[in-house]
């Protein structure tokens, strides 16, 4: 099916969210950054990741969380035995596959990591909760619009 060439308009406020993604992202990254830090001052952003992974799903496979995380297995391995030195998570055998471990939060790295969701969970409700409820409700939608994409 062919499609109608954009506009200028269009492509301009195209570009615009381009920009603001951009923005975003890199605010992001430094976001994790700074979580990670406040989870253990030597815990690099994937170390984060992946503890929200397991935070929010529950025990993994280290090849699970390489998969999720569109990362090396090698990078996995390495960064799941930091956490496990800093007593973050815990890897037990899986009872389902003989030759794998379950990696799971410690409940020192459930604490840890709760603390830093609610501060960012804080920092959201401060900056959202200064709009209007519909633009916010909107905001939601257009965000899931988004997603449903990818």
């Amino acid at each position: 099916m062919a499609t109608e060439p954009e506009s200028a308009e269009m492509s301009g406020l195209i570009e615009e969210v381009e920009r603001q993604f951009s923005a975003m992202f890199l605010q992001f990254r430094t976001a994790m950054r700074e979580r990670a830090a406040h989870v253990h001052p030597d815990l690099p952003p994937i170390g984060f990741s992946i503890m929200t992974l397991l935070a929010r799903e529950g025990n993994q496979q280290q090849v699970e969380l390489a998969h999720r995380l569109v990362v090396d297995k090698g990078a996995v391995s390495r960064t799941v035995k930091l956490l496990e030195s800093f007593g973050l998570v815990l890897r037990a055998p899986d009872p389902h596959d003989g030759r794998a471990h379950l990696v799971g939060l410690s409940e020192e790295g459930r604490r840890r990591y709760d603390d830093v969701i609610v501060r960012q969970r804080k920092i959201l409700h401060e900056r959202l909760g200064l709009w209007d409820p519909e633009e916010v409700r909107h905001f939601g939608e257009l965000l899931a619009k988004l997603n449903e994409s990818y």
